[in-house]
């Protein structure tokens, strides 16, 4: 265990992925520089900016007296990767220096950032031991990626997903199931699967759609014609429908135990697709039950 450090307090609200819940945080920015998906309510209100070296290295020192053994670090908030390449190998040469047991960096990585990553920069990062970032595909639809204000084409985001595997990043990506909403789901559905067979990551999760009140005008804009929510059995349908259709040329960890998520699953793809299959079989048919409403959340 380690002891926060004196008076030390994180600008809130502070994000950061499941499974980064035991590691050590250190912000390099605050807010996200897109912040404009409209489903999305985690920065709505924080100004974006990155914060000085001088900073982060202040957090970094007083981090590295209290638990000086810490073996992995996620840079939060939502944008590290939108940083100079000098910027964030600083940080992460500070981070090796105090901390001797360091094994890997992670970030949140959106997609426009790492299109604007050369494959020689996002190697010397690699070299500086961040080896895994985390993207949020959302939709591999090109419709609903315009819609939702992605930012990214289809064809964007997968080339976005195969860069950081070029220079040996691991890409854990998640997809929203219920975007497309009652109308829009299978064009949902078939376009994310078309980009993850396109540019496997390591590791994919599915979260479900929820819409916070601050952001639910801003969604409304998305489906102008009006936008109907996917009740449990849709949600079901989806995930039925994408496990089907995922045919990566490479193995994919794959996962929907966020706390979103009716239905936990967990297994390798292509490879356990049958079993993931028969198990939403036997949900839908009533033999095993779903997460009650009240333990899901984001």
């Amino acid at each position: 265990m380690y002891d926060e450090p004196d008076s030390f307090v994180y600008d809130a609200p502070l994000w950061r992925p499941p499974s980064e819940g035991d590691n050590l945080i250190i912000q390099a920015t605050l807010g996200c520089s897109w912040n404009r998906c409209r489903f999305c309510s985690m920065y709505r209100a924080k100004r974006f900016q990155a914060r000085p070296l001088f900073d982060v290295f202040a957090d970094i020192d007083a981090w590295s007296k209290s638990w000086p053994e810490a073996r992995r670090v996620f840079l939060a908030d939502g944008d590290a990767l939108t940083l100079p390449t000098d910027h964030l190998l600083a940080i992460l040469e500070r981070l090796a220096a105090a901390f001797p047991d360091l094994t890997r960096v992670s970030a949140y990585a959106q997609p426009g950032n790492l299109l604007r990553k050369t494959i020689p920069e996002l190697a010397l990062l690699r070299a500086g031991k961040l080896s895994l970032v985390y993207v949020g595909i959302e939709s591999g639809s090109p419709g609903i990626l315009k819609r939702i204000a992605k930012g990214v084409t289809q064809k964007q985001m997968i080339e976005a997903l195969a860069k950081p595997q070029a220079a040996g990043i691991k890409v854990s990506a998640t997809l929203v199931l219920g975007l497309g909403g009652k109308a829009f789901w299978q064009e949902h559905i078939d376009g994310s699967q078309a980009v993850v067979n396109a540019s496997p990551p390591e590791f994919l999760s599915t979260l479900q759609l929820g819409v916070a009140p601050e952001v639910a005008a801003d969604f409304a804009k998305a489906y102008p014609e009006g936008f109907e929510f996917q009740d449990d059995l849709g949600m079901l349908a989806e995930q039925e429908r994408l496990i089907a259709g995922l045919a990566p040329k490479r193995p994919i960890i794959f996962r929907s135990n966020h706390a979103s998520n009716a239905l936990a699953l967990a297994g390798n793809l292509p490879k356990d697709r049958d079993r993931l299959l028969a198990q939403l079989a036997q949900v839908k048919q009533g033999a095993q039950p779903l997460r009650a409403s009240f333990l899901r959340g984001l």
